[in-house]
């Protein structure tokens, strides 16, 4: 959602130029500023003429303003701020183990269910940071879970290991929440991943921290 603001620039002109500026997500998380411009005359007794073109514009980002808070309070925002909660918010502390392989792993929940057999498709929800923790991906934020075929080298290394297990890490159980902590060589090593036009989303040689919730068996559909 755009978020308008409105200056008015001070200038010792016979004009006043007021300002609406707004700013946006792009679809890679960057900030879009855009800019356009209003001119009011001012006559010599310094009374400030509006240009009637320029107020319905006025008019039109009054209205605009007024459509957006009534969105904020809509069911659908709510349902969005809950995915966007999940997506940000860490799952509760719990204390790393490591496998021979430098995968660290830890269960917050054990889960209740079966372990997933070989190369069995299976539907996951996660949130990937970096170690500072800053959130890279997220399935909340599409607001359904991932897909997955398990085992097979579908998926990084860490992932396959610290879901399937293997090496001495235990397997997953649906129904189970397991934070991974995934060294660079169980990742995507010395080499940027995510790139797209030259700007790249996961770094080289990063430690990469997953919080994984499995979902079930995949069945045809995602829940």
């Amino acid at each position: 959602m755009a978020i308008f603001t409105l200056q008015t620039l001070t200038t010792p002109s016979l004009h006043h130029t007021v300002q609406l500026s707004s700013t946006r997500p792009h679809q890679n998380g960057t900030i879009i500023k855009s800019h356009s411009n209003s001119k009011c005359s001012i006559d010599p007794t310094n009374n400030l003429t509006p240009n009637p073109n320029n107020k319905r514009r006025l008019v039109g980002v009054g209205i605009g303003l007024l459509a957006a808070s009534m969105l904020i309070s809509s069911p659908l925002d709510a349902n969005a701020t809950r995915i966007e909660y999940y997506a940000t918010v860490a799952e509760p502390s719990c204390e790393l183990q490591f496998a021979p392989s430098g995968l660290g792993y830890c269960d917050v929940a054990p889960g209740f269910g079966e372990e997933a057999p070989y190369s069995t498709l299976i539907n996951i929800h996660y949130t990937a940071r970096f170690a500072d923790g800053i959130v890279f991906d997220s399935s909340y934020k599409r607001g359904r879970p991932l897909t997955m075929r398990i085992g097979v080298g579908k998926v990084i290394k860490g992932l396959d290991q610290g879901i399937f297990g293997g090496e001495g890490v235990p397997p997953m159980l649906v129904g189970g929440r397991r934070r991974l902590q995934i060294p660079p060589e169980l990742a995507y090593g010395p080499e940027p991943a995510g790139c797209f036009s030259g700007e790249c989303n996961i770094p080289a040689n990063a430690t990469l921290l997953y919080d994984i919730n499995f979902v079930n068996m995949y069945s045809g559909n995602r829940k």
